[in-house]
Order: structure tokens, then sequence, then C-alpha cells
């Protein structure tokens, strides 16, 4: 006799569901780190452009050069502003989509444990029927040999 276990469509629905979610939750990742990437080179081209601005005002330095690099810089904290916003929806959604992965993974964990706990009663109850078995084979022995 071979062991079946009776939720193993379930089983396989809920590991493919976790297979879904893990998938998702690593494309989110991959989401968050090029925004956070992107806001990184912002952040940095900023002060680049500040320093080499600050190094510049020491040798001098025409007006409409302050005034362009001023408007630079107040362009590239417009693209701050919006990609922190960015970085913040990312690591929310990111965050969200690591529960969802949790409780597909606890899904599937409850599910594995009944499998183990159900095989494990089955092998119990086909060792138990063999020893009858035997027993009843030895009973029959003794009988035919005239006990």
């Amino acid at each position: 006799m071979r062991y079946q276990f009776k939720f193993e469509k379930i089983l396989s629905i809920r590991e493919r569901e976790k297979d879904e979610a893990l998938s998702v939750y690593n494309e989110s990742i991959k989401k968050f780190e090029e925004v956070a990437e992107k806001l990184y080179s912002l952040l940095k081209k900023k002060e680049d452009i500040e320093n080499y601005q600050s190094s510049r005002l020491k040798e001098g330095l025409p007006i409409q050069e302050i005034r362009h690099h001023q408007q630079f810089i107040i362009n590239i904290e417009k693209s701050i502003e919006h990609y922190q916003k960015m970085v913040m929806n990312a690591r929310n959604r990111m965050n969200f989509y690591q529960e969802k992965l949790m409780e597909k993974n606890i899904e599937v964990k409850k599910y594995e444990k009944m499998k183990e706990k159900d095989a494990l009663n089955f092998f119990k109850e086909m060792q138990m029927l063999e020893n009858k078995q035997m027993d009843d084979i030895s009973i029959q022995f003794y009988m035919n040999r005239g006990g």
C-alpha cells in the first residue's frame, strides 16, 4: 500500500503561491535597489556640484555661473525629493510583499507539518497491521503444527 497525502493538491497550490510571492518580492527588491541607486547618484551629483561651486567661489565666479549652478541645484533637489518619495514607496511595497511571502511560507509549513504527521501515522498503522498479520501467521502455524 502506497502513502498518499490527502491534501497534496492544496500543498502544491500553496507552494506555487509561495513561489509566486517570492518572485514578486524579489522583483520589489530589485525596483527598490534601482530607485535607491538613482537617489544616491542624485545626492552625489548635488554634493559634487556644491563642492565644485564652493571651490570656484574662492577663485572668483561670474554671477551668471552662480545662478546657473543654483538653478541646477534646485532642479536636482526637486529630483531628489521625487526619488525620496519613490524610495519610500518602493520600501513600503517591498515590506508588504515580504509580509505576504512570510504568510505564504507559514501556510506551506503548516501543510508540510500535517503531511509529515499524517505520513508518520500511516507508517505506524502499516507496521501495526504487518505485526498483526505476522501474529496471525504465527498462530496459524502453531495451530497447524498441532499445538
